[in-house]
């Protein structure tokens, strides 16, 4: 993603309202976000590709965030993923990192609180994803000039 891309977030939550909220929160922040409602609907959306980020509520029809994650990772190891839960065991949130979670966020949360994390994230992957024009190496009597 290059700075005259907007940055795409799925989000799959199957409370249509707080799922409505979500979504216009991040679109007028100018993200692109493409709203899912269950787990199986969510993974169909993943795998068109192009996420910078998923959003993932844990408890959903069909299939549920936890699974949903493992798929997503089987695909995409590294794209950031955000539970959204109102599960607030310790089981629970330590589960969802043991998936490969950059957070885990109970509900009832503050949508501007997400919104910081979700800009902060795609920040940091913009930021080790720019490529570097020239770049020169140096190892003993060897001299190389690396060119992306």
């Amino acid at each position: 993603m290059n700075a005259e891309t907007q940055a795409q977030i799925l989000l799959v939550e199957d409370d249509t309202n707080l799922g409505f909220v979500i979504q216009d929160t991040l679109k007028q922040e100018g993200f692109i976000v493409h709203l899912a409602s269950d787990g199986k609907e969510g993974l169909s959306h993943f795998n068109k590709g192009g996420y910078d980020l998923c959003l993932l509520d844990v408890m959903m029809p069909n299939m549920d965030g936890f699974a949903l994650a493992e798929a997503i990772r089987d695909v995409d190891p590294d794209v950031p993923l955000f539970f959204l839960s109102a599960k607030t065991m310790k089981e629970d949130v330590i589960q969802g990192y043991k998936l490969g979670a950059d957070d885990y966020i109970t509900k009832p949360f503050d949508s501007e609180v997400l919104l910081m994390k979700i800009k902060a994230i795609i920040k940091r992957n913009e930021e080790d994803n720019k490529v570097v024009d020239n770049q020169e190496f140096e190892l003993g009597k060897y001299r190389s000039e690396e060119r992306r």
